[in-house]
């Protein structure tokens, strides 16, 4: 777990990132904030009243938050240029620039505004927050990557299986965001994941299994025929990653097994990137192996969004904060390089 996170930090650290955080004055996010400046992590761009974030940073004494720009809402040069930007995104919508100007003063509109017009690269937010809140303005403003037209969330499992993944790592998706997904959205879901196995876990190679209860034609079912159907999609979306499918968790993961039920698969029995058939199965499934096995799980990442916009938990810690901003940091960068 703590070689993965230093690998994570030390890519931020070698090409930082302007990272947006609109909860400026929240307790945990300012104290996360405090150690990734001090870190040199990221560079920072902290939304929220100038007065209280200071006074804030001096209460806990937090000696490092003046090397992160604060922008208030309320207050700034380019409050009229960022409503206007929001207003000719939304004309479609029938946004007037008065509805902009007041959007603009909610921070999670404010970030998202300020990832669109270049002047940071990814966002973090949801200690204070929904994920629905989170969402909506990333996906009113920055909008999804091409050829991308759902939004998931990968989760990292560091197990105690070795012998699983990448050295027990695997990254598993969907397990945060589109419940019941469609053949289009389940390949879609597949590729974004093997994306963040690369960009955020450092895996190389993806090898990515398209799991069912079915291997290779085994059990007939309309389940089953959407898998098949993601995995082709997929394939043509992405024909450089190593895609398989469909495939048991057991024939994904071990190789006796693999080699059993699905002989010649270039992933069975060696698949480090698990894409499930619907939420209810990737979120049941995380869970049962970070509480049952004792597995470290990290996330989820959202994906599928143009420029990073990750959602904490409402009861994340000052390390789940500090890890996600990292992350978001290491999305970032793969972004820019077309990742």
């Amino acid at each position: 777990m703590l070689n993965l996170i230093n690998s994570i930090v030390a890519r931020a650290q070698a090409n930082r990132q302007r990272i947006v955080l609109p909860e400026g004055t929240e307790e945990r996010t300012l104290k996360a904030a405090n150690q990734i400046l001090t870190d040199e992590v990221a560079d920072l761009i902290l939304l929220g009243n100038p007065e209280e974030i200071n006074a804030a940073a001096a209460k806990w004494g937090l000696g490092n938050i003046n090397r992160a720009t604060i922008i208030d809402p309320e207050n700034h040069p380019k409050k009229e240029e960022y409503a206007q930007l929001l207003c000719e995104l939304r004309k479609k919508k029938g946004m007037t620039i008065e509805e902009a100007r007041k959007l603009v003063l909610d921070p999670l509109y404010l970030g998202c505004l300020i990832i669109k017009s270049g002047d940071a690269d990814g966002q973090l937010a949801g200690a204070r927050n929904t994920t629905g809140d989170v969402l909506r303005p990333a996906l009113q403003i920055i909008k999804t990557s091409p050829g991308i037209t759902c939004v998931s969330g990968a989760m990292l499992l560091l197990t105690h299986a070795p012998e699983c993944g990448q050295n027990g790592l695997l990254v598993m998706g969907d397990v945060a965001v589109t419940p019941v997904p469609d053949a289009s959205q389940l390949a879609q879901i597949a590729v974004c994941t093997a994306r963040t196995a690369q960009a955020v876990a450092g895996i190389a190679e993806p090898k990515v299994a398209m799991l069912s209860f079915s291997t290779k034609g085994s059990a007939k079912h309309e389940n089953v025929d959407k898998v098949v159907e993601a995995l082709k999609l997929a394939k043509e979306m992405a024909p450089d990653l190593n895609i398989d499918g469909e495939m048991q968790a057991d024939a994904a993961l071990v190789p006796s097994v693999g080699a059993s039920k699905a002989p010649g698969s270039p992933v069975a029995g060696e698949a480090n990137v698990l894409i499930v058939p619907s939420l209810e199965v990737g979120n049941i499934s995380y869970k049962l192996v970070q509480r049952l096995g004792h597995a470290d799980a990290v996330g989820p990442i959202l994906q599928g969004i143009a420029r990073p916009v990750n959602d904490l938990s409402r009861g994340c810690s000052i390390e789940d904060v500090y890890r996600m901003i990292a992350i978001t940091a290491n999305q970032a960068i793969a972004a820019k390089n077309g990742k």
